[in-house]
């Protein structure tokens, strides 16, 4: 049949705008399912070159074509949102059928058409979304009932779209001519009672019996069993080979009315109806909702737009609608009625209003309440009860049958029982995927249950904690499984529901409970229970929970090293009014009494942590991190080839993905937070959807270098994506995200470009490069519009001599622009060029990135000396330093608002400040190069400053005894004299100063050694002064009169040396040296006694046995050597360590020796014969690269010989018999050189990396 005048003629009318718009390949999908297009026209259609040409050819064939094929094209444009081109066709669809003009394509023939509309299948709702997965899968099962009778269930629940999917999958002329010849019969049945079921099979059975033979006239069977006997002989008879679909079946009694041995489709939501039939059973389980783009489709069809067109709220009524069929449905045909209400039905939805969201005729509901009431009504009553209680569940959780045991007060064999009869019932959903099975609710169904039980929330929530205080009474699980994870996340979430406040101050300030759920749980968790829950708990005391909250955001990326650390140990350092410390301490007290190992941090009310949050989100060194705009969210990324985005809380993780194939260099956020782009090593530029973690873009054929740097504009008017990459010319790109290819390429730097930057207004984008200049774009034309010269700003810089700008930012009113390089930060004035403030750091570190506050004059400047620093651009003056990181700091960000600032670093962390909080630091770093002196209860603490003073401390207050002037020359090494009462500084320029404690007065200044004195220590009587240099001289000095004895031999630095024994009568002395040889002196004569060749590699220890008949020596050749001080022969040769050995001990009772190496391994050997006795932390490997955290440095023995203390990245304690560590103290930084012991063993004296004292006194 041809087409009709008037669909020919508008066709014709509307040729060549279609022509230039549609995607002919788009359409032809839907065309041949329609069946009006065949596979080879398509492929001819596809055979042209360019789009435009398909689409002449298919409007070319279409002309030629019937009324179907006009329809099917119609539908195919509605289908893929060219609404407007549909609009033109419109008013001329062919009338094939009374729907046509409303319904898309029936998906069938005239025969599949014919067949379906005897039977009563329902047409296809007026707006129809396909949902092929699942349509395909209820005709796989159909095709079993081919040769025998039998049932397909498709179950789900209410509004999940069942009656849909079940008349579309019958949609289908193969299916229909293969299985089912002698028809399809749909029979809708809902809520009957007997008499009504009579009634809907006799008119079944008249509808069959007339349209075999119009004229017989029967009379209507009186009863169930006759009628059943009827509708058995028609089936088998009759209509041998056809389908009966009945639809929405709420009772097995009315199922066996149908149990006659012939092919049946059911809906239901109660999935174990079919058990009580016979015959081969199949089933469908339609448990997942639409997706958010075919819910929008949904919409988009009900208004009569496209998708992409609608207004901002349709994605979040789509969401509320949690992806049910049925409520988008229910809203869409509200919105075709009354287009305004957008915001109106996205409010009812988020306050739960089901009851006014009305309105569908093809549903036997008015509201969504009453077909969910429905559900529940059918249930038994002790059931209904137990099933309201799964109001307390918290949305997308899974929960496992043992948490519903202790609940519900039941045995686990019957809980399930229970649950399967809900997941039978489309009640609640399985997750098979787990063992045990974890059981949870659709949103929907919370909703719901939350809205039916408002009133009592408070008592279910109170009787899940009654319950679980009663079950646990001795502890909370710690199993670690599904049922105890769920305990330890939610059992907070229920106490505060409850209104329990009492329950939850003494679970969250307890350190016992915060030691369970981060053991469990990790920190995240825990520090979002405190701001989730602290108005509940500061009306008991904000000082505590402030104080716990701190404890886990500045300890957290401990609290996610495994093997798990002492959380009583970690509390001992918080300072000593906190109520952590408090029960740590408690704790640690009612342990030591037990025989267990604890150190109190002493001095550390001297030390003050400003970061708010420490996060550990990569394996490897972070290069940035950035704050989304809202400033809930930061994102970051590294080393370790994945984006991370974590909760600005808590640290809580949100998305981790696996983002390139190599480094990734930096991550931005879009304006709206939807968005993040990354760029990596690997050439490539992605952009990801925050919310789901998919990619939606990659653009990967333009950079040939690596991608340093991407920014999205700062408005989403016009989003664009900068890029910046180490190519030679083509380095800077401009994206618009919808094109594949760049929309613009910046020329002008010819060496790499390392940053890009927007101005506020979006106006110039500012390049920073490797050529020594920082260029300003004009966004719109990518012409350059300004060149700042950064290099002149080096005068002293040669032309050979590279200067690369790092960075650039902009001032909050865009008026300067702030840009990095080399040691200094330069701000100048935009419209000029003028350089306005110039900051220089210290000479030794490199600005490595700067960022301008938003919304203030502060400016932020990450260092390569582990520091952050904030700078008032007005004042031209530091307002703060902010130090914690323990390598170089690649990044920093202030949010939005300018509150908060982050950091992220080489350490593996990144850092979070309160920009009001951080301040300049009054607190002075010492140097870790220190000498201490014990004496009863004293100890005093010598060792240079950061100010290069030196510095004299009480070791049990901190208090400074003495401070010296500062020197000119770098202080390298010092030592104290108990009689008389000095302290010796060693300098960088050779210089040895002796001066008077406290007074300062100088004792002695002692020239002699022409380069670094690296060690000097005092005689026992402090008469005598020995001195070793990088000069590889030692220097025998009789301080108070100058006299001086020369010991020359070693040919490199003299790192140490040691008096052979504690005899004033005995004068010898052994140095070693980086040349590989020990030698021993005396220093009366100032005569070589021994010359000896030990290694060969540098020396990097030495210790003499106590009882002064041994000495052992480690090395860089990875071995340890004993040697007799009697024939100064070599006894044992030590191998086993994979690096160099660093350190060594000999225990008091000189039976054992200690060596540990620079990968972390210690290990214990029998000075006996040298076998090796233990490895200790072998099995022990934690999150950092080493076994200690870094190399080991120092070892000690304790006097009974049972312990040994080591320092490393930090302080292990160690059972010396086991080779287990009993103990480790965690500190600030890292890098620990020396640790000094007490006599009695109980104080010990360190200086990490950053500075920080740590006088350690074990708890008793």
């Amino acid at each position: 049949m041809a087409m009709e005048e008037g669909a020919l003629s508008c066709l014709l009318r509307s040729r060549t705008v279609l022509e230039q718009d549609i995607k002919a390949s788009y359409l032809m999908d839907h065309m041949i399912s329609d069946g009006v297009l065949t596979v080879d026209e398509e492929e001819k259609i596809r055979s042209k070159s360019t789009r435009r040409d398909q689409a002449v050819a298919l409007l070319e064939l279409l002309l030629r074509k019937d009324n179907r094929a006009y329809i099917s094209f119609y539908n195919a444009l509605v289908r893929e949102s060219y609404g407007d081109l549909a609009n033109l066709l419109h008013n001329n669809l062919p009338l094939v059928s009374p729907e046509a003009h409303k319904s898309f394509s029936d998906g069938g023939t005239p025969y599949v058409q014919r067949v379906l509309s005897e039977g009563g299948v329902p047409q296809r709702p007026v707006v129809f979304v396909s949902r092929p997965e699942l349509v395909n899968r209820v005709r796989q099962k159909l095709y079993r009932l081919q040769k025998e009778s039998g049932w397909v269930t498709v179950f789900g629940m209410a509004g999940s779209g069942k009656s849909i999917l079940a008349a579309e999958a019958v949609r289908d002329h193969a299916l229909i001519e293969e299985c089912f010849p002698g028809g399809v019969h749909w029979l809708s049945i809902g809520q009957l009672d007997k008499p009504d079921l009579l009634v809907k099979i006799q008119s079944l059975c008249f509808r069959l019996e007339q349209s075999q033979d119009p004229q017989s006239v029967h009379r209507p069977p009186s009863s169930l069993d006759e009628v059943k006997e009827r509708l058995r002989f028609l089936m088998l008879r009759r209509y041998p080979r056809c389908l009966l679909i009945l639809d929405d079946i709420w009772d097995s009694t009315v199922l066996k009315a149908f149990d006659i041995q012939c092919r049946i489709l059911l809906t239901t939501r109660d999935r174990s109806l079919a058990d009580s039939v016979s015959g081969a059973k199949y089933e469908v389980a339609v448990e997942s909702g639409l997706d958010e783009d075919k819910a929008l489709e949904i919409l988009s069809l009900y208004v009569n737009n496209k998708p992409q067109k609608l207004p901002d709220e349709a994605r979040s009524i789509v969401r509320e609608c949690k992806g049910s069929p049925l409520v988008v449905s229910l809203i869409g045909a509200l919105l075709r009625e009354f287009p305004s209400r957008w915001s109106y039905y996205l409010r009812q939805l988020r306050q739960k209003q089901f009851k006014r969201i009305r309105k569908s005729s093809s549903y036997d509901y008015d509201a969504l309440d009453q077909a969910m009431a429905a559900s529940i009504q059918v249930l038994a009553d002790e059931h209904r009860e137990l099933y309201k209680d799964l109001t307390v569940l918290e949305k997308d959780v899974k929960v496992p049958a043992k948490v519903l045991s202790v609940l519900w007060d039941l045995e686990l064999e019957e809980v399930e029982d229970v649950l399967q009869e809900f997941v039978n019932k489309s009640l609640l959903f399985r997750d098979c995927h787990h063992r045990p099975y974890l059981y949870y609710l659709h949103d929907l169904q919370l909703d719901f249950l939350a809205e039916q039980n408002r009133s009592q929330l408070e008592s279910l929530h109170t009787k899940v904690v009654r319950q679980y205080q009663q079950y646990y009474r001795e502890g909370p699980p710690t199993s670690g499984d599904k049922e105890c994870l769920y305990w330890i996340r939610f059992l907070t979430y229920h106490m505060a529901k409850a209104n329990l406040s009492q329950e939850l101050y003494s679970l969250m300030f307890s350190l016992d409970w915060v030691r369970t759920k981060a053991q469990i749980m990790g920190p995240a968790h825990l520090i979002n229970d405190y701001v989730e829950y602290g108005t509940i708990l500061d009306k008991e005391s904000s000082d505590v929970r402030s104080q716990f909250q701190e404890f886990l955001s500045l300890n957290g990326h401990q609290l996610e090293q495994r093997p798990f650390p002492d959380v009583v140990q970690l509390a001992l350092s918080e300072p000593h009014t906190s109520e952590v410390y408090r029960q740590a301490l408690l704790q640690a007290q009612d342990r030591a009494a037990r025989g267990e190992l604890y150190f109190d941090w002493l001095n550390k009310s001297s030390v003050e942590s400003l970061s708010r949050l420490v996060v550990h989100p990569h394996q490897g060194s972070i290069y940035s991190a950035c704050f989304s705009h809202d400033g809930a969210k930061v994102a970051s990324c590294g080393a370790s080839k994945t984006l991370r985005v974590f909760k600005s809380t808590s640290g809580e993780k949100l998305l981790e993905i696996q983002a390139h194939d190599d480094e990734v260099l930096c991550c931005a956020f879009s304006p709206d937070d939807r968005l993040l782009a990354t760029c990596s090593s690997d050439r490539k530029v992605k952009v990801w959807n925050v919310e789901r973690g998919m990619l939606l873009r990659v653009f990967e054929e333009e950079h040939e270098e690596q991608v340093n740097h991407c920014q999205f504009t700062n408005t989403a008017q016009r989003l664009l994506l900068a890029t910046c990459s180490n190519d030679k010319f083509m380095n800077a790109k401009l994206w618009n995200l919808n094109k594949p290819s760049s929309q613009n390429t910046m020329f002008g730097h010819l060496e790499p470009v390392n940053h890009c930057c927007f101005s506020p207004d979006d106006t110039y984008l500012s390049t920073s490069s490797s050529d020594g200049t920082v260029k300003l774009f004009e966004v719109s034309s990518a012409n350059e519009w300004k060149t700042i010269d950064v290099k002149s700003m080096f005068p002293e810089s040669d032309e050979e001599t590279e200067v690369h700008v790092k960075c650039s930012t902009w001032s909050a009113d865009g008026k300067r622009v702030i840009c990095a390089a080399r040691n200094a930060v330069f701000v100048f004035e935009v419209e000029t060029a003028d350089m306005l403030l110039e900051i220089r750091t210290s000479r030794l570190s490199t600005v490595q990135y700067c960022h301008a506050c938003p919304t203030s004059n502060l400016l932020a400047i990450a260092l390569s000396h582990y520091a952050v620093e904030l700078w008032d651009l007005e004042a031209n003056k530091k307002v703060a330093d902010c130090s914690g990181h323990l390598s170089w700091v690649h990044g920093v960000q202030f949010s939005a608002d300018g509150s908060q600032l982050l950091s992220c670093s080489d350490d593996q962390t990144v850092r979070l400040w309160e920009t009001k909080k951080v301040h300049t630091s009054s607190a002075v770093s010492l140097k870790r190069d220190s000498d201490v002196l014990f004496n009863d209860e004293d100890v005093t603490v010598a060792a240079a400053d950061n100010c290069n003073r030196l510095q004299v401390r009480d070791g049990r207050t901190g208090s400074v005894m003495f401070q010296s002037e500062e020197q000119s020359s770098r202080i390298r090494c010092t030592c104290i004299c108990r009689d008389p009462s000095a302290v010796v500084l060693g300098q960088e320029d050779g210089t040895v100063q002796v001066l008077e404690v406290p007074s300062g007065t100088p004792l002695a200044t002692l020239l002699g050694h022409t380069k670094t004195v690296l060690h000097c220590q005092f005689s026992r009587d402090g008469q005598t002064l020995i001195t070793s240099s990088e000069d590889t001289t030692i220097r025998v000095w009789r301080w108070r009169s100058g006299e001086c004895k020369v010991l020359q031999g070693h040919k490199e630095q003299i790192r140490c040396f040691s008096l052979l024994s504690n005899s004033p009568t005995d004068t010898r002395l052994l140095s070693w040296s980086f040349d590989g040889t020990a030698k021993l002196w005396d220093t009366e004569s100032g005569e070589k006694l021994q010359d000896i060749e030990a290694h060969q590699g540098a020396i990097l220890a030495c210790h003499v046995s106590p009882d002064g008949c041994l000495f052992a020596t480690t090395s860089a050749d990875r071995t340890a050597k004993v040697w007799s001080c009697e024939s100064w022969q070599c006894v044992r040769t030590l191998s086993g360590h994979q690096d160099c050995v660093r350190s060594c001990r000999f225990s008091w009772d000189s039976r054992r020796l200690a060596t540990g190496d620079d990968n972390g391994e210690i290990r214990l050997w029998s000075v006996k014969d040298g076998s090796l006795l233990k490895i200790c932390s072998r099995d022990n490997k934690d999150a950092m690269d080493s076994l200690h955290g870094g190399w080991v440095t120092n070892l000690h023995f304790s006097p009974d010989n049972s312990l040994l203390v080591s320092t490393g990245g930090y302080v292990k304690w160690w059972d010396v018999e086991r080779g287990e560590a009993l103990q480790t103290f965690y500190p600030t930084g890292a890098s620990l050189k020396k640790i000094h012991v007490s006599p009695d063993f109980s104080t010990f004296i360190t200086i990490d990396n950053i500075g920080i004292l740590y006088v350690l006194r074990r708890v008793v």
